[in-house]
């Protein structure tokens, strides 16, 4: 199976621009538009290759999502990668264990480079979260 990339952002905007780089690199993506929506998409058997995680969101928010995230063994190893317009020292991020971090505005170079760690260039195609009208 390609891999698959799932977009967790609240900003519309940020996500598209997201999803156009995404198919870009060819890489199959979903997107939520929050943390519960996240759950959902995972709760129904997906297993992206890695999460690009928003801290900062309505409904459920990043921090909240990856604390349920590590407490569910069938997804707690997928890797995160932060999303964030904060200032966060290591320490007050430790216990999140980011795989990367990416600081807004984002670099795209280093979005680019993160990708490619984790989306071999697979067909490009939208897998649309069931419930966010995608």
């Amino acid at each position: 199976m390609p891999d698959e990339v799932l977009i967790v952002e609240d900003d519309p905007e940020l996500r598209e621009t997201l999803a156009e780089i995404l198919t870009d690199e060819g890489c199959r993506f979903s997107i939520a538009a929050d943390g519960l929506e996240a759950i959902r998409y995972l709760k129904g058997g997906s297993r992206p290759s890695v999460i690009l995680l928003d801290l900062s969101m309505p409904v459920v928010n990043g921090w909240e999502f990856r604390l349920h995230q590590k407490r569910t063994p069938e997804i707690a190893d997928i890797p995160i990668v932060l999303i964030t317009a904060g200032v966060y020292d290591r320490d007050e991020l430790a216990f999140l264990e980011p795989a990367d971090m990416l600081h807004k505005p984002i670099d795209l170079d280093r979005l680019l480079a993160t990708i490619r760690k984790y989306c071999g260039g697979a067909e490009k195609e939208t897998l649309p979260v069931p419930g966010n009208g995608s």
